[in-house]
């Protein structure tokens, strides 16, 4: 695709890697405003239009992007001009992705291969990474290997260790069971699977078998093949205080089809040891998502899913990393009155690197929310959320950890409904609502979060 053969209208470029817009920085339209990537929001800045005269115009074709004074070497930065349709002002968009300036052949390319928010764009010479690539579209194509969240993260190189749901398949060709139900009536249990491999939950099969009485959920099967299936922290599950939640508690449609979800009250959680099947311990990076209610929610501590303490103690910093969800917001800051997508990494829940404010952290009070988080294990970790029906991710922190928090001392355990402390001599106070999650060993790109958000939201939540 290239200016020379048509006009295109003005839309996003998006960074194959990132999963970022190019982005007039701040908005500014001032002549020399440099270019950065910044999360898509649809605004003038963000909207590129190649010309038939090979310029690359933006806000409304007030300004162009120009290579800084015509220079042509690598590291120049690139940045908003008058148009005046000199050479280093006229750019190609080539077939393999790539922008290439007319005047310089370098291609236009985020600085350092990163992926935050404010990364500078400069010229660099062309080496086809992801970084030098750009798609016209903001909806993420899922990369091949498969059309679920865990075939995403497996394409991606961060395989899912752990994958948990009560209302679909998480692999395109999982056909196993998701859950194992128990009814009052003779203490009985039936294994839930899909209605077809990588299909929904067959509710039909857990509405006969607890028919005339009520049902629990007991275990929350890993559909990863490592084993980490999840059973109740109480008395008959897998030790502790707590209860198993009820199997009925809230239904709804996931594709078009009746499912149930796994519906936390204070008192219900569920727990794994997977220390010693594929949950990442250490420093080792890792990276977890899981759709959750947002208006199921309060500020007990802690509805939390991820890794926890082998020993269900708080066994100190950076023990933990897992995804916390709901109304409590420990060291102030947060914008509103919640619920927030936080990190829960032991002697402290996050909105940020820091115990202060965090500008870009915000609620979330969507009837069904997509909740991330993504640490390397030693300086960085990532936020993010978004509604779980429609629209992408916002990146609410992606930076340092924060201090003593370096490197991170995680056991390997995984927890849900609860904090990692939980249920030895006292309960859960909680609540929340799990749909599906997953924990990878890796730190999954900002493309695979974006494509996995992407499969979320196409999976027909109602």
């Amino acid at each position: 695709m290239t200016p020379d053969t048509a006009q295109a209208a003005a839309a996003p470029l998006v960074g194959v890697a990132s999963g970022r817009c190019l982005d007039v920085k701040g908005g500014d339209s001032t002549a020399g405003t440099v270019l950065d990537i910044y999360d898509c929001n649809s605004q003038s800045g963000q909207a590129f239009e190649f010309t038939s005269s090979g310029q690359l115009q933006t806000l409304g074709g007030t300004r162009c992007v120009d290579a800084s004074h015509q220079q042509t070497t690598p590291g120049t930065p690139v940045l908003i001009w008058t148009c005046n349709g000199q050479p280093n002002q006229q750019w190609r968009h080539n077939s393999d992705g790539s922008v290439t300036g007319v005047q310089s052949g370098l291609c236009l390319d985020v600085n350092g291969a990163g992926t935050a928010n404010g990364t500078a764009v400069i010229l660099w010479t062309c080496n086809g990474q992801g970084n030098q690539k750009w798609t016209t579209s903001t909806t993420t194509t899922p990369p091949a290997g498969g059309s679920h969240a865990c075939d995403i993260y497996a394409a991606g190189g961060t395989p899912c260790v752990a994958a948990h749901s009560t209302v679909r398949a998480l692999y395109s060709s999982y056909s196993g069971s998701l859950y194992q139900v128990r009814r009052s009536s003779d203490s009985a249990t039936r294994n839930i699977g899909v209605v077809s491999a990588g299909g929904p939950a067959d509710a039909a099969a857990q509405d006969a078998f607890c028919s005339g009485t009520s049902c629990v959920i007991t275990t929350v099967y890993d559909q990863s093949g490592h084993g980490n299936n999840m059973g109740y922290q109480g008395p008959g599950g897998v030790g502790g205080s707590d209860t198993a939640a009820s199997a009925t508690s809230e239904s709804l449609t996931v594709g078009g089809s009746k499912a149930y979800s796994l519906y936390i009250k204070p008192g219900n959680s569920y727990w794994r040891d997977g220390h010693l099947t594929g949950v990442p311990t250490g420093s080792a990076p890792e990276g977890a998502y899981m759709v959750t209610s947002g208006t199921h929610v309060n500020s007990g501590c802690c509805f939390d899913y991820g890794n926890s303490e082998t020993d269900r103690r708080a066994d100190g910093a950076g023990a933990m990393d897992a995804i916390y969800f709901g109304t409590s917001c420990w060291f102030g800051g947060c914008s509103g009155t919640g619920p927030w997508v936080q990190a829960d990494l032991e002697y402290g829940l996050y909105s940020g690197g820091s115990q202060s404010w965090n500008t870009n952290q915000h609620a979330f009070t969507s009837k069904y929310v997509t909740a991330m988080l993504k640490n390397n294990g030693t300086s960085r970790f990532a936020i993010k959320g978004a509604n779980a029906q429609s629209g992408g991710l916002s990146t609410l922190w992606d930076g340092g950890l924060p201090p003593g928090y370096s490197p991170m001392k995680k056991q390997g355990a995984i927890i849900l409904g609860s904090g990692g402390d939980c249920c030895n001599g006292n309960t859960n106070q909680s609540q929340g609502t799990f749909y599906e999650g997953a924990i990878v060993a890796g730190y999954p790109s900002d493309a695979t979060d974006n494509a996995v958000q992407a499969d979320i939201a196409a999976a027909g939540y109602r």
